[in-house]
């Protein structure tokens, strides 16, 4: 039976505690922009962190998109790929559209800078609640024919980011050519 239509999101965040060499690239690429771009928003230096720069300056807000531009060419390695997240087979799942988020940061303390990527992916089709799992196909084939799919277990950081509801099962294979 199908349930419906989803799209997930997983939030990595990055910090100055972040482990891996793709997390220390994007953590020291978007501080070093973050240091270069907060100048037009911090004249004279008066604002240390980022929250006080956009409640003085709602323009500032303008910086999660100037830096993402610092970490594309990072994510773009990933080839779709999220890191961190995987079904029940090991395999990585796959996502769509990437999108950078500046937490906080800080012009004179690296320690205060954090970031987070989101990965969004595309429509899956939503097949069956298991508990804490989902089990989801990426919703290419007719109702009656044999489907791929794959089970992800619920967990920090992953959650549904929308969802469309299927009222007549029987539709399901109309909703997936949609």
């Amino acid at each position: 039976m199908f349930r419906g239509k989803i799209k997930l999101v997983y939030k990595q965040e990055i910090g100055e505690k972040s482990e891996s060499s793709f997390e220390k690239a994007i953590f020291h690429a978007s501080y070093e922009e973050f240091l270069l771009e907060s100048q037009a928003y911090n004249h004279g230096r008066h604002f240390k962190t980022f929250s006080r720069m956009k409640g003085a300056d709602s323009k500032a807000n303008s910086l999660h998109y100037k830096l993402s531009f610092s970490v594309l060419h990072f994510v773009s390695q990933l080839n779709h790929k999220m890191p961190g997240i995987k079904d029940n087979l090991g395999n990585k799942i796959t996502f769509e559209t990437p999108r950078f988020e500046l937490i906080e940061s800080h012009i004179e303390d690296i320690s205060m800078h954090k970031v987070a990527v989101y990965y969004e992916t595309a429509t899956l089709t939503l097949l069956e609640f298991l508990g804490e799992y989902l089990l989801l196909s990426n919703c290419n084939k007719a109702e009656n024919e044999l489907t791929e799919t794959f089970v992800v277990k619920m967990q920090p950081n992953l959650s549904i980011l929308n969802y469309q509801g299927i009222a007549h099962p029987q539709m399901a294979w109309i909703a997936c050519q949609q």
